[in-house]
């Protein structure tokens, strides 16, 4: 396996015409008095408390903060993939949660691109259907030309036959931003993308992020990266389940 350090992969900036976003109306992302608990052993514990926010096309918003205060949660309800307890979460003017699960399920496929700390790669598929996978939810025709446009822009063309095994971690999380941003989406939702990564290897995911809200799309990163003050347009505080 390679997993070397100082993986510097392809840290161009990418334009505009490259990224081909399906752009929305200006906000992309809005939540309102969103909360949301959980039943723990002994307590009730509140992961999310009555928070509101907006994210617009164009916009990388940083959400930093203690582990334990909530952020993950904040960021599986922005996806769709957490109904809360109250509250509203809209994504283009869609109310997630108003939706049927099928539909919610096409919907986020077709419109929220979604980056891991973990990656969660199909290990016994290659580079390219790997990144193909971002697709099969919508229903579509695999936009196989665009994988490969992709792949190629995160500078892994020499390792499109590659299993997840064979990658470093760097190549790991490059691999998954093009399965996130394969299908145009409005909005990305990046929870720790760095949290694994050298520091080289997380400055290419961070400028990809930072050049995918340039290009017009929307970004919501969850993360304890210092650098996200630096590279994102707006940064939030999280503590105790309440943004600041």
């Amino acid at each position: 396996m390679c997993c070397g350090k100082g993986d510097k992969g392809e840290n161009r900036r990418i334009s505009n015409n490259e990224f081909r976003i399906r752009k929305g109306d200006g906000t992309m992302l809005k939540i309102t008095n969103i909360a949301q608990s959980y039943r723990g052993s002994a307590d009730e514990v509140v992961a999310v408390r009555d928070v509101s926010l907006a994210v617009n096309g164009g916009e990388f918003v940083a959400v930093q903060g203690p582990s334990g205060c909530g952020k993950t949660t904040l960021l599986l309800i922005c996806g769709a993939l957490l109904a809360p307890d109250s509250g509203t979460a809209t994504v283009e003017g869609t109310d997630l949660y108003a939706l049927p699960a099928d539909a919610r399920a096409r919907f986020r496929a077709q419109h929220i691109g979604f980056v891991f700390q973990q990656f969660h790669l199909i290990p016994y598929l290659n580079v390219r259907d790997n990144v193909l996978a971002g697709a099969l939810a919508t229903g579509a025709p695999l936009p196989a030309t665009r994988a490969e446009e992709l792949i190629g822009r995160f500078g892994l063309a020499g390792r499109i036959q590659h299993l997840p095994s064979e990658l470093s971690m760097g190549e790991r999380q490059r691999v998954a931003l093009a399965r996130a941003l394969l299908n145009q989406p409005g909005l990305v939702l990046a929870d720790e993308p760095t949290g694994n990564l050298d520091e080289a290897s997380g400055d290419v995911v961070l400028t990809a992020l930072a050049d995918y809200a340039r290009a017009g799309g929307a970004v919501l990163m969850v993360t304890h990266d210092p650098r996200a003050g630096r590279i994102a347009s707006r940064t939030l505080s999280m503590r105790a389940g309440r943004l600041a």
